[in-house]
């Protein structure tokens, strides 16, 4: 299937926004950054005056990098890639952040922001390369500059499916202004308790906020779906990084994703954990070694008895395994 034939069969919910409505929700959302509520942080900063708290980000989003991204699961990978664009900085402060050269260890106003029309471009460039979506990773703390790129991107021509990959620790405002710009959500569930996400990310209310922010994505989207080519066009993607000694808070989110989502809501429970960030076995002994194949095995189990049906397993597309073998 071509691309276009794909934007005329599963279209973006973007494409089907009244005319100006984009634009309209753009500017609102760049006006709520002089007083930002992007995140449950809710520090009120002005971010309009390049002024910043938590996420060390002011009015424009830091762009890392970009590019076609085949480590991703293969309703996203595809053949071609997921046109992943990752944003610099984080709201966040997880020790064990495998990211934490571009999350936190960024000096602020260390990289020049990168302005919408910018950041259009690049979506644009991952799509004239034959990208099957556009992945936004951790856009918690610029959600208002994503929907003012979007807008822009739109008006250049974009049709791809817009992923939102983020920890959940989103505002409500944040994922109501995703509303028909978002195709899917990909947020990752880390801890359900309030005493390991102080510990471990510097945020004890994360699991209230990602359970509020996990509810309003999946009544936005429901539950993932795939097109003929086995390619997420809409829905969630729920991820759950398994933690080494932690399968009692695995345990609960799982629950809570079959009580409330429903077993036919699409789980990527996730082994590859390793210390990384500042993880150290004076202060982090309990996470301060790779999760076990027992422990994932377990992992699995649960998910399974629990009746969760659609646990994601790598079967590559075979025109990516033909790329591989030939190429």
């Amino acid at each position: 299937m071509t691309y276009t034939a794909l934007a005329r069969t599963h279209p973006p919910a973007y494409l089907g926004l009244p005319r100006g409505e984009l634009a309209e929700r753009a500017r609102r959302a760049v006006a709520s950054l002089a007083d930002c509520r992007a995140c449950p942080r809710d520090c009120g900063v002005n971010r309009l005056e390049d002024k910043w708290a938590a996420c060390k980000t002011g009015r424009y989003a830091v762009v890392s990098s970009y590019f076609p991204h085949f480590g991703e699961e293969d309703c996203l990978r595809g053949w071609n890639g997921s046109g992943t664009i990752f944003f610099s900085h984080c709201n966040l402060r997880c020790v064990f952040c495998q990211n934490y050269d571009i999350s936190q260890a960024v000096r602020p106003g260390g990289a020049t922001g990168h302005r919408p029309d910018e950041i259009a471009r690049m979506m644009i460039e991952l799509q004239e390369i034959g990208c099957h979506n556009v992945t936004f990773v951790t856009p918690e703390h610029v959600a208002p500059q994503v929907v003012e790129a979007v807008a822009v991107a739109v008006d250049l021509g974009l049709f791809l499916p817009i992923v939102y990959n983020t920890s959940a620790y989103d505002s409500l405002e944040s994922v109501a202004l995703m509303d028909d710009v978002v195709d899917i959500y990909m947020p990752d569930f880390k801890y359900w308790s309030a005493e390991r996400s102080c510990t471990f990310m510097k945020a004890e209310n994360y699991p209230e906020a990602a359970r509020a922010a996990i509810l309003a994505m999946h009544r936005q989207v429901g539950p993932l779906v795939l097109d003929a080519d086995g390619l997420a066009v809409r829905g969630v993607l729920l991820r759950h990084l398994v933690m080494p000694g932690c399968l009692d808070e695995t345990r609960a989110i799982l629950e809570w994703i079959r009580a409330e989502l429903g077993p036919d809501t699409y789980v990527n429970l996730m082994d590859q954990y390793r210390p990384a960030g500042k993880v150290s076995a004076a202060q982090h002994a309990e996470i301060n070694r790779r999760l076990t194949s027992a422990e994932f095995d377990e992992a699995r189990a649960i998910a399974l008895d629990l009746g969760l049906q659609r646990l994601d397993a790598r079967r590559p597309h075979p025109e990516l395994r033909r790329r591989v073998i030939f190429a």
